[in-house]
């Protein structure tokens, strides 16, 4: 086995891994090692590339790249006399992480705050209403004041959130730039 073919095999090796763990973003394996192929690529692939590259159909490589670019992990790049969309991989895995993880959690707690302002909005209705007995006044003040503290944590993940799409972030908790050995 020539050094070549060494080398193929250890990336192989953690483009599996990659591949394998892509589920933390909610993606399968063959786009995990569509991104794993793409980053230790180091340079821009056309569909057919990757088609060629991964023995997967071009429709395939297609949503795959679309997938990967809904994620902000790959992007697509122009080069001088290539006619053919070319792709590349994020290579920046820290923004990857930190723009996935405020993007997904941004839509969740969207809507959880939605249906949190509605219940909120439809009980202090009934607050209201001249035939409650003491009990059910209590009781709905009591849920008034789960909600508003449930929507002060909302706010409270989303100015996370915010902090975690700032380069803020990086200043406190530094990126480690030099690779290990």
């Amino acid at each position: 086995m020539d050094h070549v073919e060494i080398i193929e095999n250890i990336r192989e090796r953690v483009i599996e891994s990659i591949s394998q763990n892509m589920y933390l973003y909610g993606v399968s394996p063959s786009i995990g090692r569509l991104y794993g192929t793409l980053f230790f690529k180091g340079s821009p692939m056309t569909l057919d590339d990757m088609k060629e590259e991964l023995k997967m159909s071009k429709t395939s490589m297609s949503t795959s790249v679309r997938t990967l670019s809904e994620l902000n992990m790959v992007e697509r790049v122009w080069r001088k006399g290539i006619r053919k969309d070319l792709y590349a991989a994020q290579e920046d895995w820290y923004q990857i992480f930190t723009d996935f993880f405020a993007n997904q959690w941004r839509k969740v707690t969207s809507l959880n705050a939605k249906a949190v302002r509605q219940s909120l909005k439809e009980l202090k209705q009934l607050m209201h209403a001249e035939v409650l007995s003491e009990d059910e006044k209590k009781q709905i003040q009591e849920d008034i004041d789960k909600y508003n503290y449930i929507l002060a944590y909302y706010d409270w993940l989303n100015r996370l959130f915010d902090f975690l799409e700032s380069e803020e972030l990086y200043k406190q908790v530094k990126k480690k730039e030099e690779k290990p050995d």
